[in-house]
This record gives C-alpha cells, structure tokens and sequence, in this order.
C-alpha cells in the first residue's frame, strides 16, 4: 500500500470532493434536460482517476454510462444523440434567452458565439 503525504491525502480529497459534486450534477441531469449528464460525468472519473479507483470503476463500468465514458476517454468521441441533443439544448436555451431576457443585440451575438462554439466542438468530436 502507498503511503501519502497530509498533503497527498488533502488533495486527494478535495478531488474525491469535486468528484462527487460532478456525480450529483450529472445526477440532477438525468431530469432537467437542458442539463447534461455525460460532460459532468466525464470530468467526474477524470476527477475520480485522481482520487478514488473504486468510484472511477465504478462510473467507467456503468451498464448506462460507462460505454459513453470509454468511447470519451478512448478516442474523444461522442454519440450522436448527444450531439443532437447539444444542438437542441443550445437553441433552446438561446431562443429562451431572447423571449425571456431580452437582451440587447451585442449580447444576443456573445451568447450565440459561445453556444456555436460549443456546438461546433461538440461536432467536430468522432461519433461514436
């Protein structure tokens, strides 16, 4: 067994912490469809490989989650449902911005680069 320094443990632990956090974010993802679950659960393993083998085994060997982890960590790729769904999330969290915020032109235009940014990374990913 390894031994580790107080200062190795605290680390570990606020990245046991961060992890854990992620998991209940994706959790609550599950529900609110304009939250996504597999990115929080995508920093949570890499949170978990820093911290807690088990958990990391754990979210990798899901029967739900663990094949879009895989394909994520193996070759950066993302399932086209996701990536529809990234589409649609984003429109319609724009479209809600507008009709809701109303917000002047050049902040209609930073919130659109940003989602088109996201949503051109997102398909720019392979499909798995």
């Amino acid at each position: 067994m390894t031994q580790h320094t107080p200062g190795e443990r605290l680390v570990r632990a606020v990245y046991l912490t961060i992890g854990l956090i992620f998991t209940a974010v994706a959790f609550v993802g599950i529900f609110l469809p304009v939250l996504p679950t597999v990115p929080f659960l995508i920093l949570a393993a890499a949170f978990f490989a820093r911290s807690s083998e088990r958990l990391e085994d754990w979210l990798l060997t899901h029967p739900a989650f663990g094949p879009m982890l895989r394909d994520w960590r193996e070759r950066g790729a993302i399932p086209r449902r996701g990536k529809v769904m990234a589409l649609c999330g984003s429109a319609l969290g724009l479209a809600l911005f507008i009709l809701l915020r109303h917000p002047a032109a050049w902040q209609t235009a930073a919130v659109a680069a940003l989602m088109v940014t996201g949503v051109g990374y997102v398909f720019s990913r392979p499909t798995a």
